[in-house]
């Protein structure tokens, strides 16, 4: 996962859910991307595994402002969060569950 830009941050009222008590996993998908079911059970079973994570699951095509504002150029594309929803990693494709664990360390 590459670092992210730093100084974004986005809360629950522009994601549109409550943000992780440590970190948040954020996911921008589209209806047909077969890869983004992939990666919500990855990001699922992360966030099950982590205690305070939380996965937060946009539709790309149902937030084109915040899309183009965060640069989501293709889906998925994952954002990681630390606890007061500064983005620290992002990321696109499917990742592995070792990356999005080892993106977690730089958010908690």
């Amino acid at each position: 996962m590459d670092r992210g830009t730093h100084g974004q941050r986005l809360d629950a009222s522009r994601l549109g859910a409550q943000l992780g008590e440590r970190a948040t996993l954020v996911q921008f998908s589209s209806a047909f991307c077969q890869p983004c079911r992939a990666t919500r059970r990855t990001l699922l079973e992360v966030a099950g595994m982590v205690e305070g994570v939380a996965h937060i699951e946009i539709d790309a095509e149902a937030h084109l402002a915040l899309v183009r504002e965060l640069d989501i150029t293709k889906t998925p594309t994952v954002l990681v969060l630390d606890a007061e929803g500064e983005v620290v990693r992002r990321a696109s494709g499917r990742p592995r569950t070792v990356d999005v664990v080892a993106a977690l360390g730089h958010a908690i």
